[in-house]
Formats: C-alpha cells, sequence, structure tokens
C-alpha cells in the first residue's frame, strides 16, 4: 500500500509547540484545546505581523528540531514500513525547511519515509522566495490507498482518489467539523490509526 502522512499535528504536535511561542511571542495564552482554527492567526488573533513573526519562528531549524513526536507514530509507521508498505510524507512546509524536517524524521526512526513538500495552504509567503519541490500537477499523479491527515482545509487534495481512505486525526481545530463522507473516520491516536488501517 501506498500511504500519504501529513507531518504537522500527525507526526509532531506543531500546534503545542505554537502555542508556546504565540505566549513567548505575543504573551497570546491560548491553551492547546482551545486552538479552535486551522488557520493559526485567527487562533491566537494576531495581526498580519505578528502571524508572519510567528510563523518565522516556528519554521526556523532548531525550533522544527524541537517539536516533540505525536505517541507512536513512528512505531505505527515503522510497522507498516516493515510489512512493505510504503509511505510519504506530504508536508505543506516550504521546501527551505527540508533539511530539519528531514533530519526529524531521520532521529525519530522514519528515514525510509519519502518527503514531499506542497504547497497545500498557500504560506509562502511568509519566507521570502520560498518553494516547493513537489508540484499540484505531479501530486495529482500520486496514488494513494490512505492518508492520514489533520486539516479540513486539506481534503480537498483527495478528490481525485475515490478509493482512497482517510484517517482524520482528531485535533481542536477539526472535532466538530463535519467529515466528507464515510471514506474519513476519525481517530483519537496512533494506536487506532494503526488498527484502522489493518481492518480495512
Amino acid at each position: 500500500m501506498k500511504i500519504y502522512v501529513d507531518f504537522d499535528d500527525c507526526l509532531c504536535e506543531t500546534a503545542r509547540a505554537f502555542t508556546g511561542i504565540a505566549l513567548r511571542l505575543f504573551g497570546k495564552n491560548v491553551p492547546y484545546d482551545k486552538v479552535r482554527f486551522f488557520n493559526l492567526q485567527e487562533s491566537f488573533e494576531l495581526t498580519d505581523e505578528q502571524y508572519e513573526q510567528l510563523m518565522i519562528e516556528g519554521h526556523r531549524p532548531e525550533v522544527l528540531l524541537s517539536y516533540e513526536e505525536t505517541p507512536n507514530a513512528s512505531q505505527v509507521l515503522n510497522e507498516w514500513m516493515d510489512q512493505g508498505h510504503e509511505i510519504f510524507v506530504i508536508t505543506g512546509r516550504p521546501y527551505s525547511s527540508y533539511e530539519p524536517s528531514r533530519r526529524w524524521l531521520d532521529e525519530h526512526g522514519l528515514g525510509r519515509a519519502g518527503l514531499y513538500f506542497l504547497n497545500k495552504y498557500g504560506r509562502d509567503s511568509f519566507i521570502k522566495n520560498s518553494d516547493f519541490n513537489l508540484e499540484l500537477e505531479d501530486y495529482y499523479k500520486m496514488h494513494f490507498d490512505y492518508a492520514i491527515e489533520d486539516s479540513p482545509k486539506a481534503f480537498q487534495y483527495f478528490g481525485h482518489l475515490p478509493d482512497l481512505k482517510v484517517m482524520v486525526y482528531d485535533r481542536p481545530w477539526n472535532h466538530e467539523r463535519e467529515l466528507p463522507d464515510d471514506r474519513y473516520k476519525r481517530c483519537i491516536n496512533w494506536e487506532e490509526i494503526g488498527r484502522s488501517v489493518l481492518a480495512r
């Protein structure tokens, strides 16, 4: 099987880290479980200038490397790879973050996973002249059997795969969001994701 895996908030606890960054930079005290919007500018009530500063800070190499792994993510993915399945980590991070992102995967035992940078969210503006190494037209030629994703904004990129099964990692910003159809299943942790994929 070919499995699409989102990076932030599926493999690592990015939003939890950003709550600390927002508090440190701007005094915005928003607990993780109150991060109701995938758009962190909206969740933290930031100006455009503050949001740009937040995103630049959150993508510094040493900060990216500090993000905690989502519990059991690497264990489940390695079990799948041991069984011969292919893992494609497809992130909305800018390609300028490739080196620390690749290093994070390697340091967490995910050296066998492929890593691709796709402009899912139009975020390239906060790092000037940034680019992505996977264009949409190339992405749409790729096939996946399963996807693990937390962002409702990314669901639009699954329409070309009518047989795709999507495991939606349950997060505060998607918890109340109605899922598009029965191909989508909400999962509370990686153990449930692992069981759900094996059962299908």
